[in-house]
């Protein structure tokens, strides 16, 4: 039986159009629907959403709305999958970063896993917070003031809102259950 704990609870997941690591969308997509919430695809173009395994093409996802339309009052929490390719054009549009920006500035609890910090680091909502990603990333959340730790989850509380993250596809199922709780909240 299903766990509806997030019955009532929006969550937006912003991704580029490209780039995104399918598996870090989808299976916290899968979490957030088994627990009872509403799942939305958020991108910087509408249209469809191409996801990656690794280097090599995934599955398109349709996109629900933009950041050109959207802000954060419309939903409870954001997710931010990685992907190398998927943040890196993400914190090259200034809506984007305002749009995760606006979750910390309201309190909102954000989940982020593998190279998904980077638009957080572009966004300067790290300094100050602990937190975990894809190694080649930790040089870049400590200089942008980030305490980096190699944990498969690391939930933080230290700051404006609730930070989940973790570190790849090997962490998702601690980081699926942890994303749940901090958007339970």
């Amino acid at each position: 039986m299903p766990d509806n704990d997030l019955h009532d609870k929006t969550i937006a997941f912003l991704c580029a159009t490209e780039g995104t690591e399918q598996i870090e969308l989808t299976e916290p997509w899968k979490a957030v629907e088994q627990a009872g919430g509403t799942p939305r695809l958020v991108s910087t173009e509408s249209g469809r959403l191409q996801a990656f395994n690794h280097l090599d093409k995934g599955d398109t996802f349709p996109v629900d709305t933009t950041v050109d339309v959207s802000d954060h009052t419309e939903f409870d929490g954001l997710l931010l999958p990685g992907g190398v390719a998927n943040p890196d054009l993400l914190r090259t549009r200034p809506k984007a970063v305002a749009f995760a920006r606006s979750f910390f500035d309201a309190g909102k609890p954000v989940a982020v896993i593998c190279h998904g910090p980077w638009t957080l680091v572009e966004a300067d909502v790290v300094r100050g917070r602990t937190m975990t990603s894809f190694p080649s990333i930790r040089t870049d959340l400590r200089n942008a003031g980030a305490t980096w730790v190699d944990e498969e989850v690391k939930v933080c509380e230290g700051g404006p809102n609730v930070l989940v993250s973790s570190r790849g596809p090997g962490d998702l199922k601690a980081f699926c259950q942890a994303a749940v709780e901090a958007f339970k909240r």
